[in-house]
């Protein structure tokens, strides 16, 4: 937000520079973020005077210029070349004088310098209004009034408007701060606090009057839950033109565009009390002014030009025949003010918060009105800000008044009741603040003293402090305004050793963070929220299952992901793109679930590995990542944390093409593998990716849980190793389930320590690198035992998989 210094200075007389009130109004929770320059003309006319020309005579050596000789107010007159056609003898003209910075149209600084034109000396330049900014005419030079005294200051002779502009980083919930008024009630609490006593100036309306009552528009209020106040009036003969420089110059400063005396002077009433406005053309109003909802599906016209489909809950302004305006957010294109307007009818309304919200967000719209609408702003000033715009639009524009000011409001917005007790308010600020202190603030706060206790004080507070309604607000307004540097502490430190168990969750994912780090991996933290359409890619993920936002910031952050694959290939995806393809990454995070049950959290880590295992060196060869240096980081997790008693299984995830899932008991610990071609083509990865998904949930409770002490075997566990070749068609769950189902006591694990696609290999095919580890509980097995198990296996792969051994 925007303010301007001079205009602030007109609700609160002050001498302060900008840096000491931008320091108090920080302090005051309004953090001024910049303090920005502004000229109404850029440069602000330095270096510009008033010049006398005294003699003008044609140029010696150029036909279209002339020489002159201009006083400049020094004592000593200075010769200049001019090259324009009405320059003469006698004039008072503006003069850039030696070292003069101005301005080209594209805003482009250039410096008038000492030189030579054809050979005569040139000590300045008679200037153009295009060439000094104060207009778009080039036909020739400025003529100045006669009267003006040679050497004058241009900027004085202009009133160049010479402003600072405090960009202020407003919290969402100072609603009552959106405004230069609400930015100086809170500077006058402040002054007060530090001793200077100043008075709050607001503009007066006590001029306003109606002149006749020949426009007289009804309004009918269809849904006062939706408008609770709605206020207009009408004026006629006005005449729609540019605005006087004042108000463009109070405009432009806060960075808003003019557009005519009509629109600015509505802009500048919402800027100046907090109050949107909107005017409508009056003769294009049919019958009276209706505010209603509208049926699902009216079509309707905005003043950007975008034809836009309404939804039941859309409150409008509508006449007798159809929509005029989307209430509160943006107004229509058939009903705003042209130049060709001659009457109109002002609007001053409160509407209800959540529905402008809703409307703004449905529609995408962002509008300085909508912004205070849905933040909630002071539904006692309608009508007075009402005649504010009136008065001043009579100003600008002319006209006259021509209704009285209709204004609805049926059920009273109450001020609301809070109990402040002063034990309270020592308690939570931690300091005693004396009571007449906490009273003064309140009273300049605009918060009511109804009554005093010895225990506390009965407040009410004004309706527009949306933002003010518990007794603990009322106690940070008063810290805020007292001020937070004023609280006095201990100089004595005090720490606190805790004593937290070994398996806290941080420390474990700090073991696990150190240990991945020196593996060359990279720690990422993506958004939780996601897009909805990720869970196409998977049939696992499910649509019913999605935690949906009611109030998204867009379509692709509009839901809360259920898998963290996504978020990490949108993360490879950006660095292969910017030439950075080799990656190791993880991350620690969770996903979210809206099951039968209710809604689920489940933590995760996640590893991502893709491209070659080394950068690049002229000392070694390039080597692809593969899937057995992935397994061992994988394996390498879980033996940190002494997790060795584990099974492994085919996985249920279809994200993979290829992948394991360790597991004990009924626990899946984790899954990994190599990703689908077809989801990482959704990403625009063409390169091989191998992912890795822990329970983190999972690993917590067992590594939490009491240890327990196991027999060591007392027959040792014989592994053999199998290199199949098979249909890429073939996977390993098919392998696993053959595997079991041919030795069911015996075979205690199955291992898919490799997988090998490439050359060498006939088209159609791939490798497969395969432990078994058999034992027997009750004696040592033979050779000729386990080379039986292992012959009936390779044979079954044959005879059901058509595998063969490499």
């Amino acid at each position: 937000m925007k303010i301007s210094y001079n205009w602030l200075k007109q609700f609160i007389k002050t001498d302060w520079n900008s840096e000491e009130t931008s320091a108090l109004l920080t302090d005051l929770g309004l953090e001024v973020e910049v303090v920005e320059k502004y000229q109404s003309v850029k440069g602000g006319l330095e270096g510009i005077v008033v010049g006398h020309v005294l003699t003008c005579v044609p140029h010696p050596d150029a036909d279209r210029l002339k020489l002159t000789t201009v006083d400049i107010g020094t004592g000593t007159p200075i010769q200049v070349v001019c090259g324009a056609a009405n320059v003469d003898a006698g004039q008072k003209v503006p003069v850039a004088t030696i070292g003069t910075v101005l301005y080209d149209k594209e805003g482009v600084a250039f410096t008038i310098k000492k030189g030579k034109i054809r050979g005569q000396e040139s000590h300045g330049m008679i200037c153009a209004e295009d060439e000094l900014g104060l207009g778009e005419s080039h036909d020739g030079i400025m003529i100045l009034d006669e009267t003006l005294i040679p050497g004058t200051k241009a900027a004085e002779v202009f009133k160049i408007e010479n402003d600072e502009v405090f960009e202020i980083g407003l919290t969402p919930n100072r609603a009552d701060a959106m405004s230069h008024l609400g930015t100086a009630r809170d500077l006058r609490a402040g002054m007060l606090q530090n001793g200077v006593n100043v008075e709050l100036i607001t503009p007066s309306v006590s001029n306003f009057r109606v002149d006749m009552r020949t426009l007289k528009i009804d309004t009918v209020i269809e849904d006062i839950a939706l408008a609770p106040r709605y206020c207009g009036l009408t004026i006629s003969g006005i005449t729609v033109k540019a605005s006087p420089s004042w108000l463009q110059d109070r405009l432009k400063a806060i960075g808003i565009n003019p557009k005519n005396n009509i629109v600015d002077v509505t802009n500048y009433v919402l800027h100046e009390l907090g109050q949107p406005l909107h005017a409508f053309d009056a003769t294009k109003i049919n019958g009276k002014i209706i505010v209603k909802t509208v049926a699902e599906g009216t079509k309707f016209t905005t003043l950007d030009d975008i034809e836009r489909t309404l939804h039941e809950e859309d409150l409008m302004i509508c006449d007798e025949k159809g929509p005029l305006c989307i209430a509160g957010v943006f107004g229509g294109k058939n009903s705003g003010v042209t130049d060709r307007t001659t009457s109109i009818f002002l609007e001053s309304a409160y509407f209800n918060p959540v529905s402008i919200r809703k409307t703004a967000k449905r529609h995408q719209l962002n509008t300085d009105a909508s912004f205070r609408f849905e933040r909630g702003i002071d539904p006692s000033i309608t009508a007075y800000a009402l005649k504010r715009a009136a008065i001043l639009i009579q100003e600008v524009a002319g006209g006259e008044i021509t209704s009285d000011v209709s204004d609805v409001y049926q059920k009273k917005i109450e001020d609301f009741s809070v109990f402040l007790n002063f034990a309270n308010v020592a308690k939570i600020i931690g300091q005693e603040i004396p009571k007449d202190t906490i009273k003064q603030i309140l009273v300049s706060l605009e918060i009511k003293v109804n009554s005093v206790s010895d225990s506390g004080l009965g407040l009410t507070i004004p309706s527009y402090r949306v933002d003010v309604q518990r007794e603990i607000d009322v106690i940070e307004e008063i810290l805020r305004v007292y001020g937070y540097n004023n609280i006095s502490f201990s100089k004595k430190f005090n720490a606190t050793v805790s004593n937290s168990p070994r398996n806290e969750d941080y420390k474990l994912q700090n073991i696990i963070a150190t240990q991945l780090n020196s593996q060359g991996f990279n720690e990422m933290m993506a958004n939780s929220l996601t897009t909805a359409s990720y869970i196409q890619l998977s049939d696992v993920l499910k649509e019913d299952y999605n935690v949906t936002m009611l109030n998204p910031l867009s379509n692709d952050l509009a839901t809360l992901r259920q898998s963290l694959l996504f978020s990490g290939l949108e993360a490879i995806s950006y660095n292969i793109n910017r030439k950075n393809s080799d990656l190791r990454l993880f991350e620690f995070g969770k996903t979210y679930h809206k099951f039968l049950s209710g809604f689920e959290e489940h933590k995760h880590l996640t590893l991502f590995l893709t491209g070659n295992r080394n950068q690049e060196n002229w000392s070694s060869t390039q080597k692809p990542s593969d899937f057995f240096l992935f397994k061992g980081y994988v394996d390498a997790i879980l033996a940190r944390f002494g997790i060795s008693k584990t099974q492994n299984s085919p996985v249920t995830s279809d994200v993979f093409s290829e992948g394991i899932a360790i597991g004990t008991g009924h626990n899946a610990l984790v899954e990994f593998g190599v990703v689908k071609k077809s989801i990482l083509k959704h990403f625009g990865i063409k390169q091989e990716v191998f992912y890795a998904d822990f329970n983190w949930d999972v690993i917590i409770k067992m590594i939490s849980s009491k240890i327990k002490f196991v027999e060591i075997p007392k027959y040792p566990e014989v592994r053999r190793d199998l290199a199949l070749l098979i249909d890429k068609s073939v996977s390993y769950d098919d392998i696993y389930a053959i595997a079991r189902k041919t030795e069911k006591s015996l075979l205690k694990d199955i291992n898919l320590f490799d997988v090998y696609e490439g050359k060498n290999l006939a088209e159609g095919k791939k490798s497969y690198a395969l432990s078994f580890i058999i034992q027997d509980s009750t004696k040592t097995l033979t050779d000729v035992q386990i080379d039986k198990i292992m012959n009936k296996l390779q044979q079954n792969f044959e005879t059901e998989l058509g595998a063969t051994l490499r």
